[in-house]
C-alpha cells in the first residue's frame, strides 16, 4: 500500500472516520450545518469554543449529534495573561475606529471572553471523540480528565519546540499550522507569534520527524493538491479552514464568501487589527489604515477585539467586505462554493487519484 495512504488509514481507524479531511475549528465561523455535512461525508466536524458560553457549547454538540453520527472535535484557546491596560491608547484606538463605524464608548473595552474552566467542563460534559488546543497547553488536570472519559486530545501548534512540548504533555496528535491559515495561529507566545511565521511545507516534515505522534497538516491547504502534498510530507491527514467556509453550510457574510473566491494569495495580511492577536485576514481598506504609521498600534487580545466589536458587527449588517472581520488563508482563491460534502469527497478522490 502507498505509505501516505497507509498513514491516513490508520489515523481513520483510529479516530473513527473514514476519510482523512477535518474541518478546522473556527471560532464564529462553525455552525452545527457544517459539521454535520462533514461528518456525515465521512470526515471530522469541529466548533472553535472561543466565544461560546457553556450552554451554548452543549446545544452546538446536541444539534450535530442530531443530524450526524460522525465524529468532532472541540477547540478552545488557552488563555492569555491577563492584559496589561494603556488608557491613552485605548482612547486614541475608539477614535481611531469610529471613523469606520459606530462610536466606541469607553466601557467597551471592558468586556471579557467567556470562564474558560466553565468552558473546559462544558466540552468534557459534551463528550466529543476529540478535543484540540490552540495557544499553548491544557493544564495537567484537564487532559488528565480528558483521557480518563476516552477524549483525544490534539494540540495545535506553529513551531518544532511547541510540537515537542505538546507530545511531552500527552497529545495523542499534533496539529502542525503553517503560517498560510487564515485567521489566528496557534502560536503558544502571542509576543513571539510575528517572529515565528513558518510556512507549512517546512514546518511539517520537521514537526514529522520531532515526534512519533499522528501529525495533522493545516494551513494552505483548499484543493486535492494540498492535500496530497501534505500526506506526501508525512501528515496522517489535513485540517481545512477558509477552503469551507463559501460552502453554503458555513453561513458567512455573502461579501466576506465573494471576497474569498476572488483572494489571491498577496491579497491577505498578517494582522493584529481584529484581535490584538495575530491573524491572518483578507488586506481591506481597515487593516491598511490599521497598519499605517500613524496608526495607533492595537490593544492587547481581548481588548482590542472588544473594541472593534461594533465595527465589525455594523460592517456585516452592510455587507461591507472592508470593515468586517474577514479572515483568509493564502489559498482562499481555492475555495469552492459547493456542499461541504461535496467538498470532503471531491478532495479525497482527487488526492488519491493524484498519489496514485
Amino acid at each position: 500500500m502507498n505509505p501516505a495512504i497507509a498513514r491516513t488509514t490508520a489515523f481513520c481507524n483510529r479516530f473513527g472516520l473514514r476519510l482523512p479531511i477535518l474541518l478546522a475549528p473556527m471560532a464564529g465561523a462553525c455552525p452545527p450545518s457544517l459539521s454535520i455535512e462533514v461528518a456525515k461525508a465521512g470526515g471530522l466536524g469541529a466548533a472553535g469554543v472561543l466565544l461560546m458560553q457553556p450552554d451554548t457549547i452543549r446545544t452546538w454538540a446536541q444539534d450535530v449529534r442530531a443530524g450526524s453520527n460522525g465524529a468532532f472535535q472541540l477547540n478552545l484557546w488557552i488563555p492569555d495573561p491577563k492584559p496589561t491596560r494603556d488608557p491613552a491608547n485605548e482612547s486614541a484606538l475608539r477614535s481611531f475606529l469610529g471613523q469606520f463605524g459606530p462610536e466606541i464608548p469607553p466601557e467597551a473595552a471592558d468586556a471579557t471572553p467567556p470562564d474558560f474552566e466553565a468552558q473546559c467542563d462544558a466540552m468534557l460534559e459534551a463528550g466529543p471523540a476529540i478535543i484540540s488546543s490552540v495557544m499553548g497547553l491544557y493544564p495537567h488536570d484537564f487532559i488528565r480528565r480528558m483521557k480518563s472519559r476516552g477524549i483525544a486530545w490534539f494540540a495545535n501548534i506553529s513551531t518544532v519546540a511547541e510540537a515537542r512540548a505538546a507530545e511531552a504533555a500527552g497529545a495523542d496528535a499534533i496539529v502542525a499550522q503553517g503560517a498560510e491559515a487564515g485567521g489566528h495561529r496557534g502560536a503558544f507566545d502571542a509576543a513571539e507569534a510575528a517572529a515565528q511565521t513558518v510556512g507549512l511545507f517546512s514546518l511539517l516534515p520537521a514537526v514529522v520527524d520531532a515526534v512519533r505522534v499522528p501529525v495533522i497538516a493545516t494551513g494552505g491547504i483548499a484543493d486535492a493538491r494540498g492535500v496530497a502534498a501534505a500526506l506526501i510530507l508525512g501528515a496522517s491527514a489535513v485540517q481545512i479552514g477558509t477552503g469551507f467556509l463559501r460552502c453554503p453550510e458555513a453561513k458567512i457574510a455573502p461579501a466576506w464568501a465573494d471576497a474569498l473566491g476572488h483572494a489571491a494569495p498577496e491579497d491577505t495580511r498578517l494582522t493584529r487589527a481584529f484581535s490584538g492577536r495575530l491573524g491572518r485576514s483578507l488586506a481591506t481598506n481597515y487593516v491598511a489604515a490599521a497598519h499605517a504609521p500613524d496608526a495607533p498600534a492595537p490593544a492587547p487580545y481581548p481588548v482590542q477585539r472588544a473594541l472593534t466589536q461594533a465595527m465589525r458587527d455594523t460592517a456585516t449588517k452592510a455587507g461591507d467586505i472592508h470593515y468586517m472581520q474577514a479572515w483568509a488563508g493564502q489559498s482562499a482563491g481555492l475555495a469552492q462554493a459547493i456542499p461541504a460534502g461535496d467538498l470532503v469527497a471531491a478532495l479525497w478522490h482527487e488526492a488519491t487519484e493524484l498519489l496514485g
